[in-house]
């Protein structure tokens, strides 16, 4: 029959249906990373600064129609080998990570100045301007809010690859959205992937790397730390969640970092609080590391807070 088609002048649908020959898929093109995307993708027509740093700036534009934040280096740094090696880092790093409560890497620009790292917008703004403007949150809010800042720390401190925030503050944990119902962790710049030998390694890594109001003291000291260098800083922001103000606020940053490494802790002011928030928030601060919780443990305990402010609305007040 086809044959006979064929005599009359008919022609082939092919072998899927189509009236044209499937055309065969051409083949990655070699070393060619999935997630480079080409800069004339991106859209800066309407974007607007949400970020800046030393390195470059943060930026709302858009990609294939949807909104996304773009950290830019400066065109002055872009053939500085140290910002190169560092912008690397983070997109190796980020690529890795997949996680609800963690910032969503969806691509980077390596290979044309200058260079971009392309994230989704979240459009809540950051954990600090939220806090700014509403100063101290209820216990119910803040243990949601612990919670999520929690999960996405347990998964980035999952063994044996553990990876170390080193700069876990308000202004990287950001909103997804103004309901302000979920928090993501973002801004892995100064994050550190470590392979783990055993749970109780330390590492003898760069001293005083992160912001000084929620470094820990052995940081800020230049000791050997690990991953507990991140509970502390959670602690801080736990203690800023439930107060409205950074700790230390009295003092300059530096010279707040340098107020707790000698032993020092912020002071609870605020009535209203449930004991076990605050007991939990002074293990996580712990000026011996080894004794400061994991966040599976903290995870725990933050779940079974919120289990009896649930079902107990009659709770025993702290007074400061």
């Amino acid at each position: 029959m086809e044959e006979l088609l064929k005599s009359y002048g008919g022609s082939s649908y092919g072998q899927n249906g189509s009236h044209f020959e499937p055309k065969p898929v051409p083949p990655p093109l070699p070393n060619k990373c999935d997630w480079e995307i080409d800069p004339s993708e991106l859209d800066f027509s309407n974007s607007h600064i949400i970020g800046k740093g030393s390195f470059g700036e943060i930026l709302r534009a858009g990609w294939r129609g949807t909104p996304v934040a773009v950290k830019r280096i400066l065109p002055s740094l872009s053939d500085d080998r140290l910002v190169i090696q560092d912008f690397r880092h983070e997109v190796n790093l980020l690529v890795k990570l997949r996680h609800p409560n963690i910032v969503q890497f969806l691509g980077a620009v390596t290979e044309r100045k200058p260079l971009m790292l392309i994230t989704e917008y979240l459009r809540g703004g950051d954990l600090h301007q939220y806090l700014k403007e509403k100063g101290s949150l209820n216990p119910s809010t803040a243990i949601n809010f612990a919670l999520d800042i929690a999960r996405g720390m347990a998964y980035l401190h999952n063994e044996p690859n553990v990876i170390i925030h080193r700069d876990l503050k308000p202004r990287n944990v950001l909103l997804v959205n103004s309901s302000a119902d979920h928090l993501k962790v973002g801004d892995f710049g100064l994050s550190k992937l470590i392979r783990v030998q055993n749970s109780h390694d330390v590492y003898k890594m760069t001293g005083e790397t992160g912001s000084y109001r929620y470094m820990a003291p052995e940081v800020f000291k230049h000791r050997k730390y690990d991953k507990k260098v991140d509970v502390f800083s959670f602690a801080m922001i736990l203690f800023e969640m439930l107060e409205g103000d950074p700790p230390m606020s009295n003092y300059e940053p530096y010279e707040a970092a340098k107020y707790v490494a000698e032993g020092n802790r912020p002071s609870f002011r605020a009535k209203g609080y449930i004991p076990e928030l605050r007991d939990l928030t002074e293990q996580c601060w712990s000026h011996d590391m080894n004794k400061r919780p994991s966040f599976l443990e903290i995870l725990k305990k933050l779940e079974k807070i919120k289990e009896n402010l649930h079902t107990d609305h009659h709770w025993s007040l702290f007074n400061a």
